[in-house]
């Protein structure tokens, strides 16, 4: 992963900020550990990796922190709304930073792809996600960009309905999901970069 060291830690209205970079989860230690809150893994590590301090804003954990080699800064968020009203956190903290949708990544969990594979994409239908589903009305709009995060289904025999499976800690050992957060922060690094089309001809 690319990110580095960050140079601030808190926004200010003269930093450049450039992207939006939301992780979807539920807040509460029982969801922590869970297929779901995967978003909420991948920008804390985002945010351990840049020094990025997150604090309470815009009714989630906010901050802005830099990457290394560039000029511009990213603003990091997890939405502490649930999941079903995640659009409530992400339409004030884009119109603070003055970002279209376009420069809005969402990164969430994928039932519909398999363990550890992800996918970059711009628009597009909801796939029945409550957290996208609340962020486009919010925002009017479909037209961010999704970083889908594969967290695949219940296994063979497992009789729990997906709603709780989702819920319910990862069935992978620790070592797995480490390394699938690890991708998936890559798979960001990549988007904000060389920018969407670049990372879905890559990524996808």
């Amino acid at each position: 992963m690319a990110f580095g060291r960050a140079k601030k830690t808190k926004y200010e209205p003269s930093h450049d900020v450039r992207w939006l970079v939301v992780g979807l989860g539920n807040p509460g230690a029982e969801y922590a550990r869970t297929p779901h809150n995967v978003g909420f893994e991948v920008v804390d590590s985002i945010a351990a990796a840049t020094r990025t301090s997150l604090v309470s804003k815009h009714e989630g954990l906010f901050g802005v922190g830099a990457l290394p080699d560039l000029d511009w800064d990213v603003a990091l968020l997890k939405p502490l709304t649930y999941m079903n009203l995640s659009g409530r956190s992400v339409k004030p903290a884009m119109s603070q930073l003055q970002l279209a949708p376009g420069r809005v990544l969402v990164v969430h969990d994928e039932i519909d792809l398999p363990f550890g594979t992800l996918q970059v994409k711009l628009g597009g239908g909801l796939a029945g996600h409550n957290g996208l589903k609340s962020i486009t009305e919010s925002l009017a709009t479909k037209e961010f960009v999704r970083l889908r995060v594969g967290v695949g289904r219940p296994g063979p025999g497992d009789r729990r309905p997906v709603r709780d499976w989702i819920l319910s800690t990862w069935d992978q050992s620790a070592t797995e999901v480490e390394i699938l957060v690890a991708d998936a922060c890559a798979a960001v690094d990549l988007v904000l970069r060389s920018g969407v089309r670049v990372a879905m001809n890559k990524v996808n």
